[in-house]
């Protein structure tokens, strides 16, 4: 068999060629992004510490925390330090400039998330300013803010009482040492939280999101869980400890089946250009009839002719695939930039990359099969006198 052979093959018609192979670039190109979604999706669980529990509402995330709560959770055994989160939700200058702000306990973060590197800035310039802001590195390059910037964030859940911002002062920015805790996040003091909360509102309005434990080595964290829940069994309200893995899982879920639909779209993508490839061999098959005849006849075996075809269905279905991930690997960075906020993780793993080449590989190998087997079962005779 010769490769100028399957060369001259490919380009017998251009056209179906190019249209074949830009099927594929457009199949694996999907598959890659929506695997990396789904992958993205998953990996807040799978990189979820062992050593942190989470305490919120047993009726809803969305139901705040009475701060009278963390002194008796940090009370129970077995627990290292307990500090408030409380998502902000706001803005900056604009609606669509949206990003993820929590109001933290400052002292202990570092502690309960030694993920966190600071990169610039000062931790301690942080937790002693009143209106410090420790923010994410890909935050800080999307906005091009550096330490000592005042950034205004519009409040949407809490709005300040005259209309006006919350000011921020950037003194820390950090790297994440874990995928799954993104770097477009902005954490300020919760003790400023409460101080603009209870003078523009009243002390009625001071709550926590909900509660972060870090637990002692050792300790069994279902025994710890139990216990917390114990606490609150009768209110004012009810509680439900879980691990961190668990509690993103249902972040996960608040998705959706958004996972199992992408997983629906990329078989069904896989089947019908699986499908047009089978039909393009077909008809390759059918219009190289008294060719293959010729063929045989001059002494090319049945191998041969059986190799043909499917190293030519490989070669235009592995190209289509090169360029798929290419394109993939391209968008990577502009789509990670734009799912952050809400996915962050999105990376286009080498088992991603490697599981595109291989489905476009595959395509190719089942495309040939059918029409290889023919080619390669044909008599001669049979051949020069068909009709094509």
């Amino acid at each position: 068999m010769s490769l100028k052979l399957v060369w001259r093959f490919l380009l017998s018609h251009p056209v179906r060629s190019i249209l074949t192979c830009g099927s594929i670039v457009v199949a694996v190109f999907l598959l890659c992004v929506l695997r990396t979604t789904v992958v993205a999706l998953g990996s807040s669980i799978e990189a979820a510490a062992a050593n942190r529990l989470v305490v919120q509402s047993s009726v809803s995330l969305f139901v705040p925390l009475p701060l009278s709560y963390q002194p008796k959770i940090e009370q129970v055994d077995g627990i290292e330090h307990v500090i408030k989160w409380t998502w902000f939700g706001g803005y900056y200058k604009d609606p669509q400039n949206f990003f993820a702000q929590f109001a933290v306990d400052a002292a202990a973060t570092m502690e309960v998330y030694p993920e966190m590197e600071i990169t610039e800035g000062s931790y301690d310039a942080f937790l002693a300013s009143r209106q410090g802001a420790l923010i994410g590195r890909d935050l800080a390059e999307k906005y091009e803010w550096s330490v000592g910037d005042r950034v205004p964030i519009i409040g949407t859940i809490y709005p300040r009482a005259d209309g006006g911002a919350w000011e921020f002062d950037v003194e820390a920015i950090y790297d994440s040492r874990n995928p799954a805790f993104g770097e477009q996040t902005l954490l300020f003091h919760h003790t400023y939280f409460e101080e603009v909360l209870k003078a523009e509102q009243g002390p009625e309005a001071l709550a926590a999101g909900v509660y972060i434990m870090r637990i002692e080595p050792g300790t069994e964290p279902t025994t710890v869980m139990a216990a917390v829940d114990a606490l609150f069994e009768s209110g004012p309200q009810r509680v439900q400890t879980t691990t961190e893995a668990e509690f993103n899982r249902q972040f996960v879920t608040m998705f959706g089946g958004i996972p199992t639909f992408l997983s629906w779209i990329g078989g069904s993508v896989l089947f019908a250009i699986l499908l047009a490839a089978i039909n393009t061999m077909l008809m390759a098959g059918r219009e190289r009839t008294r060719i293959l005849g010729v063929m045989k006849a001059m002494g090319f075996g049945s191998g041969s002719v059986f190799a043909l075809f499917v190293v030519e269905a490989v070669v235009l279905c592995g190209a289509g695939g090169l360029i798929g991930v290419a394109f993939a690997k391209l968008v990577e960075t502009p789509i990670a930039v734009a799912l952050s906020t809400m996915m962050p993780g999105f990376v286009l793993t080498t088992e991603t990359i490697l599981a595109g080449l291989a489905v476009a590989v595959g395509v190719g190998l089942v495309a040939a099969l059918v029409p290889a087997i023919a080619a390669s079962r044909l008599r001669p005779v049979e051949a020069l006198r068909a009709e094509v």
